[in-house]
């Protein structure tokens, strides 16, 4: 009974915060500055850790660390879905007035493609055990390639997405207000706003395929991969705004990230033979990435 309900706050909690940004936040098109951004990151990482305060009253502290190894870790792989929104917006030439109601949109779009793949991978793990290695190996890959590889430059007018819509509907040249469609001469267009929408949502659809299994790698447990998951999406509009001048800057994060993948990927692997407790994945990971983070920031103070 105390798990249905736990499913009925996250249902309110996010129905509420979606009616509030989109009915008021989004109200009229603006900029979001540094200052609400903040505060909005802020709103996000409370609710965040309210709602790991209840996962331990209801599920216990073994899921509640679930919860939050799941967050962060979720968090930290989205730092590259932030360097694509900066290039997305610049190719699209979006103003940054327009931006925050394309995220909105973008992040709903999420939140049902991200519930797919979880479903999915959940059944694939319960189905075969063999899965995990699967998982794990996908993992451990592209981690090491992460961790080797030069930073690759996402084009984003050659995303296939991109091309389909090109296929079914024209694109406007210029914007039309806050307008994700607009009909001219009695021909109906999408315009550059609705353009940057589908390579977002086809991006996020890519980066899912590594960010799902590193938080199967985590836990199994639909309720704690899904709402953790979730918590760090819809708080991902406010991060952007509030690092997208400074993102470049944590040049130690990739490599961060990269090690948690690789840990997860090995930890999915070796789990028959060897158990990693959650408190000790938990340390690991936010150790890594607190790491990685003071090192890019000490950095940054010396140059």
């Amino acid at each position: 009974m105390a798990v249905t309900w736990l499913w009925a706050g996250f249902i309110v909690v996010m129905g509420v915060m979606l009616v509030l940004d989109l009915g008021i936040f989004q109200k009229k098109a603006h900029v979001m500055k540094v200052r609400e951004a903040a505060i909005m990151v802020g709103v996000w990482w409370t609710l965040a850790s309210l709602f790991a305060l209840a996962v331990y009253f209801v599920y216990g502290h073994d899921k509640a660390f679930q919860f939050v190894s799941a967050y962060i870790l979720e968090q930290s792989l989205s730092v590259d879905n932030l360097f694509v929104f900066i290039l997305v917006f610049a190719f699209f030439g979006i103003e940054p007035e327009n931006q925050p109601r394309i995220l909105h949109w973008g992040i709903l779009g999420a939140i049902a493609m991200r519930f797919v793949f979880i479903f999915a991978g959940i059944s694939l793990l319960e189905a075969s055990k063999l899965m995990f290695y699967v998982f794990g190996a996908i993992l451990v890959y592209t981690g090491g390639k992460m961790m080797v590889s030069d930073e690759e430059q996402m084009k984003p007018g050659e995303n296939p997405a991109l091309h389909l819509l090109h296929k079914f509907l024209p694109v406007t040249e210029g914007m039309h207000g806050h307008r994700f469609f607009t009909r001219l001469d009695g021909v109906l267009y999408a315009t550059p706003l609705f353009a940057a929408l589908v390579v977002i949502e086809a991006t996020d659809l890519i980066f899912a395929v590594d960010s799902i299994p590193a938080a199967l790698g985590v836990s199994s447990d639909l309720f704690v991969v899904y709402t953790s998951n979730i918590f760090a999406v819809m708080g991902l509009r406010s991060t952007y705004f509030l690092l997208a001048g400074s993102m470049a800057e944590f040049k130690y994060l990739k490599a961060g990230v990269s090690a948690v993948l690789v840990f997860v990927g090995v930890k999915m692997i070796v789990k028959d033979f060897y158990l990693v407790t959650t408190g000790a994945s938990l340390a690991v990971i936010g150790g890594t990435l607190f790491a990685a983070v003071a090192a890019s920031l000490l950095v940054r103070e010396k140059a």
